[in-house]
């Protein structure tokens, strides 16, 4: 309501006062006083989610989130991605063909797979902050494990359990992030999630040039330690600091809210608006906050809003009262089979069935191009620097890398019952990780820009726009003709894929309300890993194949769900529901 007052009033061409002389006009100051007077005049009106959070503000709240938000982002991509710069490092260790790349690649999605619609049940019914600080702390085991293995089934079952932990950080992440932001901000703050997670890919090579070319070699506790090894022990630090930092921030004020929690929503805006303003909770102007309960008797009682005078009084016997009516509400016990069917069931019937399908589906495409052409991305560059050191750099074609590649690891496999007694080499030197690091700042870069324009094209017109750019450069590579070339598409590609990515998360957070926000996330999720587990796997079969088939498919996937996307709605400052 503030807005349409503020609209009428600033074109006005002049004011007149109480003599009915005309004043020249003072926008900025009358749109200024017409807001605090909307503000005062509406203060003991119920506020929705979006009209308290803009009313909480942004800044320093927002900036310590987001500082403290990168250490998670960096997890979230460290784990998809270790498997894809140790796979060169450990190929002799742990006797590697091309298939058990492929698998090691997908094993940790097959994790996510697994536990997407568990991690979804449990977030929109159970909340955000506690299942963020239980993932990223529970999943410092297993990583820990996966350092320790000693053959390459041991690594895949730590690797499985840790796709199975992080599926949820992941999904809820993105849910908690955009829910502490209003809908001025909230697809900026997709973007920049995306930025910390070319954060996190711009220090995966880096630590791996400082760490995988040492050729470590040693015993600790009756196990052999290797280089590789060393690696994924240090991928555990960013799951440590986002677990423990994340702990000293509030619940989603929308999921609160959506649960009928208001006194405590009511109390996040306060704290958010108390640190962004540098005055006391007491000053937040906002004293009731509307009931988002579906039950139609919540919604026509007069209690189902609650005011900051619960919060404040001094009456003791009301105060536990209500607190008493609160808990049978909040804390009725809850059949889980059944509660999880009644969540899922609005998924499977209008007006979200179609709606979701085509989410799913464009995912599935999505993260089937991107991160085949993202984990495949390591290996391709160590094959190229180890190409080159052998025959030179004339002729260093992405097909005749491909089919030394080919011929290489069916060399390997064939000899496989002899490694142990011929000496297994690699050639791994710190120029192997100088692409991928090219890789990951263009990422940063593309995150950067993509940050300033989303607001304005929307998400849906950036998922387009990106996939297209994605599929043109996965068929470029089949035309590359040097190294650097093939540098330079990699990069590019990866980084128009994982905006594309991006995009479809921010557009699913606006299309879908809030109890079944995190759910639809988890379930993209699910279905766009699978297509990623099918890339990886279907990528090293289609190299045996010859060189343009992988490429091929690819863009294919990529061109649909660019397609797909000129079918969903506009989400560009949509309401969140």
């Amino acid at each position: 309501m503030a807005a349409e007052v503020t609209t009428d009033v600033a074109p006005a061409k002049g004011i007149v006062d109480n003599n009915n002389e005309t004043k020249p006009n003072r926008t900025l100051a009358s749109g200024l006083q017409c807001k605090t007077e909307a503000a005062e005049h509406k203060k003991d009106a119920p506020a929705d989610f979006e009209t308290a959070m803009e009313v909480a503000g942004f800044g320093a709240f927002n900036i310590l989130l987001l500082i403290c938000v990168l250490p998670a982002a960096i997890a979230t991509i460290v784990e998809t991605s270790t498997m894809s710069y140790i796979l060169p490092s450990a190929e002799c260790d742990l006797k590697l063909t091309l298939l058990h790349k492929g698998l090691l690649n997908a094993i940790t999605y097959a994790g996510m797979i697994s536990s997407a619609v568990l991690w979804g049940y449990l977030a929109d019914t159970k909340g955000r902050k506690k299942l963020l600080v239980f993932g990223y702390l529970s999943n410092i085991i297993s990583v820990l494990g996966g350092a320790c293995s000693q053959n390459v089934i041991q690594l895949m079952v730590f690797k499985f359990i840790s796709g199975f932990i992080m599926c949820g950080p992941f999904a809820v992440l993105m849910s908690y992030v955009t829910e502490l932001h209003g809908k001025k901000y909230r697809s900026r703050m997709v973007m920049l999630i995306g930025l910390m997670f070319s954060v996190g890919n711009i220090t995966m090579p880096v630590i791996a040039l400082l760490v995988l070319p040492s050729h470590w070699d040693f015993k600790l506790l009756g196990l052999q330690f290797h280089s590789w090894q060393v690696f994924l022990a240090i991928s555990a630090i960013p799951c440590l600091l986002g677990g423990s930092l994340l702990n000293f921030f509030p619940e989603s004020p929308k999921f609160l809210m959506s649960q009928g929690r208001n006194t405590e929503a009511l109390r996040v805006f306060q704290r958010i608006y108390a640190l962004n303003h540098r005055k006391p909770r007491e000053d937040y102007p906002i004293k009731e906050l509307a009931n988002e309960l579906l039950s139609e008797s919540q919604k026509e009682s007069d209690a189902s809003t609650v005011s900051i005078a619960t919060i404040e009084s001094s009456i003791p016997k009301e105060k536990e009262a209500i607190g008493a009516k609160m808990d049978v509400k909040e804390k009725k016990p809850k059949i889980g089979l059944r509660q999880g069917w009644e969540q899922l069931r609005p998924l499977l019937t209008k007006p979200y069935l179609g709606l979701s399908a085509r989410v799913y589906l464009m995912n599935f495409a999505l993260l089937f191009g991107q991160n085949t052409l993202r984990l495949w991305a390591p290996q391709m560059f160590a094959s190229i620097e180890e190409y080159e050191q052998m025959y030179g750099t004339d002729g260093a074609t992405m097909c005749s890398i491909l089919e030394y590649s080919v011929n290489k690891t069916q060399l390997l496999k064939a000899e496989l019952a002899n490694l142990e007694m011929r000496k297994c080499e690699v050639v791994i030197t710190a120029a192997s990780y100088t692409n991928n690091i090219t890789v990951a700042v263009a990422g940063f870069l593309g995150y950067v820009v993509a940050g300033f324009i989303v607001n304005r094209i929307g998400s849906k017109v950036m998922l387009t726009i990106t996939s297209t750019i994605a599929g043109l450069c996965a068929i470029g590579l089949y035309f590359s003709v040097s190294s650097l070339s093939t540098s330079i598409i990699v990069a590019v590609s990866v980084t128009m894929g994982s905006l594309s990515a991006m995009s479809i998360i921010s557009s699913s957070v606006d299309l879908f309300p809030t109890s079944l926000r995190t759910m639809v996330v988890s379930l993209a999720m699910m279905i766009g890993r699978t297509g990623s587990i099918l890339g990886n796997v279907l990528f090293p079969i289609f190299m045996s194949f010859g060189c343009i088939p992988p490429f091929i498919m690819l863009t294919t996937v990529m061109w649909s769900a660019g397609i797909m996307s000129a079918f969903l709605p506009n989400t560009k400052k949509m309401v969140m529901k």
